[in-house]
């Protein structure tokens, strides 16, 4: 085998890192670790441009591997690198967040901000394999499985109306192994459906061209802007539904924002 680059933040590298470096060299391969500051604001043409650049210095070619370990933003920007560096090289993603391994993970789509729009630069890259294992969720804080939750009920809502009862009648987090396979099976039936989002696909982004207006302006996470989103959206009846398994999820169901600024940050939501 040849080389594979580990891509992951500092702090989910303190937790996982080791292990995962080991388990590549076990399987044959020479591994580098590039590493991030934790957090959306990393997600970014500089920290892109370095990651690239690390590349580069230790000689990989097509046909060496980058592998995400961590979030969203993680596995975003290191499938960004995968796509781009040589026009392609492969790229394995191992989620660690409940909002990348019922989302992100899948689907191909990667990306970067640029300043305080969301995914503006990217590709749709897939992945060669996904690997989820639900029990580093262990290490999460209740907000963060919260946020990640936001875009289970999302999917459940708009595609899967046997899930969302499940979702209504059972507690969430005690069955995220279902909630992870329910959301997963549904993100990869659409995928494969319509894998550039020229249609069906548009599906996926109830909720987000608000909520990522009202993530722009900063404080509240990724899913929790979802969950604020989706509910101009709906009519009254499905609000009526869906406002309890927000809510027994602890996500927020209002919020007190500059509309204005909200406004403005959606003309330019891709």
């Amino acid at each position: 085998r040849g080389m594979a680059a580990v891509v992951s933040d500092e702090t989910v590298f303190a937790l996982y890192g080791e292990r995962t470096v080991r388990a590549l060299e076990k399987a044959g391969y020479r591994v580098y670790a590039f590493t991030f500051p934790a957090g959306e604001e990393s997600k970014n043409l500089s920290t892109y441009a370095s990651a690239l650049h690390f590349l580069g210095e230790h000689r990989f070619s097509r046909s060496d591997v980058v592998v995400a370990l961590g979030g969203g933003v993680v596995g975003d920007l290191a499938g960004f690198v995968a796509a781009s560096f040589m026009r392609g090289v492969d790229f394995y993603n191992i989620p660690t967040t409940i909002l990348s391994q019922v989302d992100s993970s899948i689907g191909g789509k990667v990306a970067i901000n640029l300043r305080h729009v969301k995914n503006i630069i990217g590709a749709f890259w897939q992945p060669k394999k996904v690997l989820i294992d639900p029990d580093v969720l262990e290490t999460l804080p209740p907000r963060q499985i919260a946020n990640g939750l936001a875009e289970a009920i999302k999917m459940a809502c708009t595609s899967d109306a046997e899930l969302f009862a499940f979702l209504e009648s059972h507690p969430l987090y005690e069955n995220i192994d279902t909630v992870i396979e329910g959301s997963l099976r549904i993100k990869k039936s659409i995928v494969e459906q319509d894998e550039t989002e020229s249609g069906l696909r548009k599906l996926l982004n109830f909720g987000h061209t608000i909520g990522h207006g009202i993530e722009s302006t900063g404080g509240l996470f990724h899913g929790e802007c979802v969950a604020l989103g989706m509910l101009p959206m709906c009519s009254d009846a499905v609000r009526t539904r869906l406002i309890p398994v927000l809510e027994k999820a602890g996500l927020p169901t209002q919020t007190h924002r500059d509309r204005e600024a909200v406004w403005r940050a959606m003309q330019h939501d891709k």
